[in-house]
């Protein structure tokens, strides 16, 4: 039986390193693979943008999930010591006593293995096979610039790239065709066309009142996520987050979307308090509402698949004065609910008094 074994930080993990080890394994014939992913590597300084091991461990076995005979070994990843290859080989070999085992390495290392501790001892042991170089041309570094600007996401497996935005790891921002993928998959398709418009319209209102436009079409994006969930649904969402929410009457059920869509947005897409905020008052508006927090208002009040008596007037206002168009929008909305016999949120009373100060 052969063994192949592959250490590494994985900072993140990538579609390169998967390639190189598979078309290594199938060149040398090795029966199952050992991947190692580092705990405190002794060769070299993490950067500061480094996720925990743990992180780093659910990454890697995200990576080669879809690897036959194939084992992510936690022998490092929990070590509060200096890991080194040495102790890692000869504790697999004490699993595997009959195995011939390979040592997988890059260029770099393999250029260095006499330098390492106990090179000696450990080349007896082991046979270093050298990965094949440029089979996908991309570096871990290389990947960490990338997700600040959005970019990236093709060097990594979805469920990866998923875990880096949820947790927003190396700084990283989603890349908008997935985000709107990933939302609109959440949603009715009959919503599709009024969530697109809005994210539209909701850049246009930010680049106008000099608000960051990548953080409204992030809110944009995600403001709808929960609207076809039923109220148990809705609910589970907020007690299992450690939320409450008291509903007036009956009606404001239709409210609870804009809270568990800002809930998600923040669990599992990693938005900011800012544009989670946009999304949660998007639908009733508060008192001492942020610009942001009005884009997102507006642009759902206006987008261009709106239409009813007063839209006009309102799209003119709100590239005027947001702040004539949110009052305008509030009462329109205070005097709807009350030709349909429903009281309005208290929280729209509140955005109409203190807009009206």
């Amino acid at each position: 039986m052969k063994i192949g074994i592959f250490g590494g930080t994985f900072n993140p993990p990538h579609i390169g390193h998967v390639q190189a080890v598979k078309t290594a394994a199938e060149q040398n014939n090795i029966d199952f693979l050992i991947i190692i992913p580092a705990g405190i590597p002794p060769h070299k300084i993490l950067p500061d943008s480094t996720p925990d091991s743990e992180k780093r461990y659910i990454m890697t076995k995200n990576a080669f999930s879809l690897l036959k005979n194939t084992k992510i070994s936690d022998l490092e990843i929990y070590s509060k010591e200096n890991n080194y290859t040495i102790d890692s080989v000869e504790k697999i070999q004490k699993e595997y006593p009959n195995a011939e085992t390979l040592l997988l390495v890059g260029t770099d290392m393999y250029n260095s293995i006499d330098t390492w501790k106990d090179s000696e001892r450990l080349l007896k042991k082991v046979t270093p096979v050298l990965l094949p170089r440029n089979v996908i041309p991309i570096s871990s570094s290389e990947i960490r610039e990338m997700l600040p600007l959005r970019k990236g996401r093709e060097f990594l497996a979805d469920s990866n790239y998923a875990y880096i935005i949820k947790y927003r790891l190396y700084g990283a921002k989603p890349d908008f065709d997935w985000l709107s993928e990933k939302a609109l998959s959440m949603l009715n398709p009959l919503r599709i066309p009024h969530v697109k418009a809005c994210q539209t319209e909701a850049v246009r209102l930010a680049k106008r009142w000099g608000v960051d436009p990548d953080d409204a079409r992030e809110a944009a994006i995600l403001h709808d996520i929960t609207k076809k969930l039923d109220f148990s649904q809705n609910m589970c969402i907020i007690a299992e987050n450690g939320n409450s929410v008291n509903l007036i009457n009956k009606n404001e059920e239709k409210l609870l979307h804009a809270i568990t869509g800002a809930i998600l947005a923040k669990s599992e897409f990693g938005v900011s308090d800012e544009v989670a905020d946009a999304i949660k008052w998007h639908t009733t508006g508060r008192a001492k509402m942020s610009m942001l927090e009005k884009i997102i208002y507006i642009a759902d009040y206006i987008e261009a698949t709106r239409s009813f008596p007063g839209v006009d007037r309102l799209r003119i206002a709100a590239y005027e004065n947001i702040d004539d168009a949110m009052m305008i929008g509030l009462e329109m909305t205070v005097s709807d609910l009350k030709s349909r016999g429903i009281t309005p949120n208290e929280s729209t009373f509140s955005a109409i008094s203190d807009l009206g100060k």
